[in-house]
């Protein structure tokens, strides 16, 4: 059965908004297929930095027929209302006369052909498209149409056929484009299979869950090699994936001299900023490696694009580095009167004043507590957000 393959190539999709974007794109071009009355057998999306990808599978190549009885007016009804519901009836129509319960009423069978797919196709994809609900969308040139960044083509194919499409200015076609640096020029596809082969060849990878493999083996493997292995984190792993079309996994390492830094600050700043993965050794501690995922093959294995990102890792952690020595020269202590100037809440006070009702909290709990020691509870509470006015916690909020 017939198969519809679209493809919406735009620039970059920020990572947090693909997943739902697929979604929605699947769920709103469904809904419109079903409401036309056109089954379908599956319908797969694919998303990449770049792209947005639908196929449909086991399209019809029309509707189905529908024959509908209606029921029009009593038989002695005004010649006028007779004449205006045959007139609501298409061309030639047979009516006739039947005796029900109420009377004698006109009836007619209406044959409607349902219509082929080819012509419903391009409304259903171009109202699905109007309403793709991004977070945030944008308008660019002079039209009026809202996309999360701007749109360069759009690949509509039916039943290995283009669709006569057009969105946001665009007109749809049967061609698209590879990677943005290894295979920018632009070739025709005529189905899915042909686009998924096609695409491999020009270094796009568009299927995520494939991305994220390719990028957990090659960093195993090259972990492994250094005698270290990957810290997991599956949240960063989806990130990274929604930000490369063909993933090469390479491996830099931290300098000696920021190796004394707490390594949750060296793991905060090399997975924030720089979207790094960290390393452990065979102890479980953070390793001087970190793998780092490029979005292009380089003829000298990736030496340039890995002294890049370790001269770039460089001037962030001697920030990194230098917000902690400061930090050192003073106790927690010293630091706590400094929440009088930050405020908690309008109506609730500054962060002092919260500290103050922590503390009688935690006092007033001591007495459920046995052999608590009310000092040490008075003493930690008051310390519990002196943290919050350091230099560490200004730099990096997801330390406090």
């Amino acid at each position: 059965m017939p198969e519809l393959l679209l493809e919406l190539l735009s620039e970059e999709i920020p990572a947090r908004m693909q997943a739902r974007a697929a979604d929605d794109l699947k769920r709103l071009v469904g809904d419109g297929l079903k409401g036309a009355g056109l089954s379908f057998t599956n319908a797969q999306t694919y998303v990449t930095p770049r792209r947005l990808t639908l196929v449909v599978h086991g399209l019809p190549a029309k509707q189905a027929d529908i024959s509908e009885e209606r029921r029009g007016p009593r038989a002695d009804a005004p010649e006028q209302a007779k004449q205006g519901f045959m007139k609501s009836l298409p061309k030639d129509t047979k009516v006739t006369e039947r005796e029900t319960e109420k009377g004698t009423f006109l009836f007619a069978q209406v044959e409607q052909a349902g219509g082929k797919t080819r012509l419903i196709l391009p409304d259903i994809l171009q109202a699905a498209m109007q309403a793709l609900p991004w977070p945030k969308s944008m308008r660019w040139g002079r039209g009026k149409a809202r996309w999360v960044r701007p749109l360069h083509s759009i690949l509509a194919v039916y039943d290995q056929e283009g669709l006569e499409l057009e969105f946001a200015g665009i007109e749809a076609g049967v061609t698209t484009r590879g990677h943005a640096f290894m295979a920018p020029a632009g070739f025709s596809v005529s189905d899915f299979a042909d686009y998924e082969k096609a695409m491999k060849a020009a270094k796009v990878v568009i299927d995520p869950d494939a991305r994220k493999q390719t990028i957990a083996v090659d960093a195993a493997r090259m972990c492994k090699g250094a005698g270290v292995t990957l810290k997991d984190d599956p949240a960063l792993l989806d990130e990274v994936a929604g930000l490369v079309e063909w993933p090469i996994v390479l491996m830099g390492g931290i300098d000696a001299e920021f190796m004394d830094v707490p390594p949750e600050v060296l793991i905060t700043s090399m997975r924030k900023h720089q979207k790094y993965f960290a390393c452990l050794d065979a102890k479980g501690n953070l390793a001087a490696k970190f793998v780092v995922v490029a979005n292009r093959e380089t003829a000298d294995g990736g030496r340039q694009v890995i002294a890049g990102n370790e001269r770039v890792l460089r001037a962030r952690l001697a920030d990194a580095k230098f917000f902690w020595d400061q930090d050192r020269k003073t106790t927690l202590a010293s630091k706590a009167p400094q929440l009088k100037d930050r405020v908690f809440h309008a109506k609730l006070g500054t962060l002092d004043e919260k500290v103050d009702r922590m503390q009688a909290l935690a006092v007033a709990l001591c007495d459920y507590v046995p052999g608590a020691d009310r000092d040490k509870v008075r003493s930690a509470a008051r310390l519990a957000k002196a943290d919050l006015v350091s230099e560490m916690v200004g730099e990096f909020p997801e330390l406090q």
